[in-house]
């Protein structure tokens, strides 16, 4: 098959040097650093932030979920939460589903506006 085309080899040019390998590893290292510093380390320590704002909510905080809805909660069970959403209307919803607890009163402010 290699009748029309002659095999191609390859060498090195002269005087060149083939890489160290231990210079392959620390670069390999570097980068698992990086990778670490700029994404692993700040993912844990908001997934550490939230799991505290969770085992921290208790009756009467007023709260947003993730899904935007404002609220106050009634209610405090191992999983789930009840949440006041407005006079005599409240849903039950997951404790994980609080993203913030706001300050005491600015639930009342926010439905005036």
């Amino acid at each position: 098959m290699s009748f029309f085309i002659s095999d191609a080899v390859a060498e090195a040019a002269p005087g060149a040097q083939q890489a160290d390998p231990m210079t392959s590893l620390i670069l390999f290292g570097g980068m698992i650093l990086i990778f670490y510093f700029i994404l692993i380390r700040p993912q844990s320590k908001r997934a550490k932030a939230h799991r505290e704002l969770v085992a921290g909510i208790s009756k009467g905080d007023e709260v947003i979920t993730n899904g935007g809805i404002l609220g106050k909660i009634t209610d405090v069970s191992e999983q789930y939460v009840t949440l006041e959403v407005a006079d005599n209307v409240e849903m039950k919803i997951q404790k994980s589903a609080v993203a913030t607890v706001l300050p005491k009163g600015s639930l009342k402010a926010a439905l005036k506006d």
